[in-house]
């Protein structure tokens, strides 16, 4: 059983940067690809990014690409969102997953835990 909690999210103005942060619980964190989705009212769930086991492999949905940074700290059991450059668009609630495996997915199902999310808003 794993259980994440997100935290970092808040108010910021637009072109802003925040870090959010997806502590989780269990002896198997370092075991498991974890990524980062998030959910606009009025919007289906979309993918943001991703990152596999070690660390060593990342995606990135095409609309945070290149303003967007994923990180994990295995000792800390804790994996991070560096986004930068953040437009209002952005606005909406993120949630970080853990995956089946120790592999890295771009969609839902293929993620077994989720954390309850953290509002971020982004001011014109």
């Amino acid at each position: 059983q794993v259980q994440l909690e997100e935290s970092g999210g808040g108010l910021v103005h637009s072109g802003g940067s925040l870090r959010l942060s997806c502590v989780a619980s269990g002896r198997t964190f370092s075991s498991r690809g974890m990524g980062w989705f998030r959910q606009a009212p009025g919007k289906e769930r979309e993918f943001v990014a991703a990152i596999n086991w070690s660390g060593g492999r990342t995606y990135y949905a095409d609309s945070v690409k290149g303003r967007s940074t994923i990180s994990r700290d295995n000792a800390k059991n804790t994996v991070y969102l560096q986004m930068n450059s953040l437009k209002p668009e952005d606005t909406a609630v993120y949630s970080c997953a853990a995956a089946i495996d120790t592999n890295y997915y771009t969609t839902a199902p293929q993620y077994s835990y989720w954390g309850q999310g953290t509002q971020v808003t982004v001011s014109a």
